[in-house]
């Protein structure tokens, strides 16, 4: 039994957040390496038919914080798991199946931890956690403190996160002959083009704001004048009023000819330096007293479930999970020296807090 060894069971059971089964194959597995590790039983919770990790107190003063879903469709890494040196690869190593294991050893060098602690992992973060979000806050709100293992930057913990919305455009018109009688149409492809530039146009770079169209959708066939349209949006910003301010341009979006519905909104407000300055200055003195140089904090543009744990009002520190590189990109990878010193790092700070 090891960090590593669990890490690699971990990412072999690929989960998928839209594989329902997967997630609850993840979760289970993480209960028997938590039943191995833990002198206390985890168990295998349901909210809103999802299924989600816990380990610990039902009222925590600590919530230790992660996902064990991934954005990688099974099969994607060929072997799924693989070590060359000091790297090991795979779906969801670095976000975050490492940073569920690291916070997992940690709790093992806590004397009274399952009586004040509670580890709780979800399986919805990288779909916006539609589902686990009202469990979230619930417990956000009533812990002294919040700390998410999702991965680091470059070993610097995470001190603010963008918040996001996510919207989509539909766009009606009149279906008509292309050829024939293309005036008789009205072409919701045109009138969605014509809004997609006005989205794009709402960025700011001032404050990290980004409008971007993602996913486009229209026509039925190449000679049909499209009566159909639709678009998907992500915005990001490390402000609230520049998600208000891109949330009322983009509900106001209409068309001269054709039919504007707009759906979505915003899904996490940002996590700003507010809500973690109190948890990352006492972080920095639990390593700098374990003769570490500083450890460093970053913003960043992904948002995560601390986002929702700050909007509840909760003291957050994030980043706290592994070392590496690659979150949603093909080089998904851990730098697995840092794997022991890090839970060395959280062990120290969780029973700091504790005192």
């Amino acid at each position: 039994m090891s960090a590593i060894s669990d890490i690699q069971r971990l990412v072999e059971c690929e989960s998928p957040t839209e594989d329902l089964a997967a997630c609850h194959a993840v979760i289970d597995l993480a209960v028997e390496i938590s039943n191995q590790v833990l002198p206390s039983s985890a168990e295998k919770i349901i909210k809103n038919n999802r299924p989600i990790f816990w380990w610990g107190a039902k009222e925590p003063k600590i919530l230790l914080l992660c996902h064990l879903d991934t954005v990688w469709p099974k099969a994607s890494f060929q072997p799924t798991w693989q070590v060359d040196g000091d790297i090991a690869t795979g779906p969801g190593v670095f976000d975050m199946k490492a940073g569920f294991i690291q916070a997992l050893y940690s709790l093992a060098g806590i004397s009274n931890a399952q009586d004040n602690v509670a580890l709780v992992a979800t399986t919805d973060e990288e779909t916006g956690s539609i589902s686990s979000k009202d469990l979230i806050i619930k417990l956000a709100k009533a812990s002294q403190a919040v700390l998410v293992f999702e991965a680091s930057v470059d070993g610097k913990v995470k001190t603010g996160r963008k918040g996001t919305a996510m919207y989509q455009i539909t766009v009606t018109g009149k279906a008509s002959h292309a050829g024939l009688e293309p005036e008789k149409g009205i072409n919701a492809t045109t009138e969605l083009a014509k809004l997609v530039m006005q989205i794009a146009a709402l960025e700011n770079p001032k404050f990290g704001t980004t409008a971007v169209p993602t996913v486009m959708q229209s026509g039925t066939t190449t000679n049909t004048v499209p009566a159909l349209a639709k678009l998907d949006v992500d915005v990001r910003s490390f402000t609230l009023d520049e998600l208000n301010r891109i949330d009322s341009s983009i509900r106001s979006l209409s068309s001269d000819i054709a039919t504007v519905e707009v759906s979505g909104g915003i899904n996490r407000k940002p996590l700003e330096e507010s809500s973690t300055k109190e948890l990352y200055e006492k972080f920095e003195k639990v390593a700098s007293a374990l003769g570490l140089p500083p450890i460093g904090c970053a913003s960043v543009g992904g948002a995560s479930d601390g986002n929702i744990a700050a909007e509840a009002g909760a003291k957050v520190l994030d980043g706290l999970g592994a070392i590496g590189t690659g979150a949603h990109a093909p080089n998904e990878s851990i730098k697995i020296s840092t794997i022991e010193p890090r839970i060395k790092l959280t062990t120290a700070f969780i029973n700091e807090l504790l005192k």
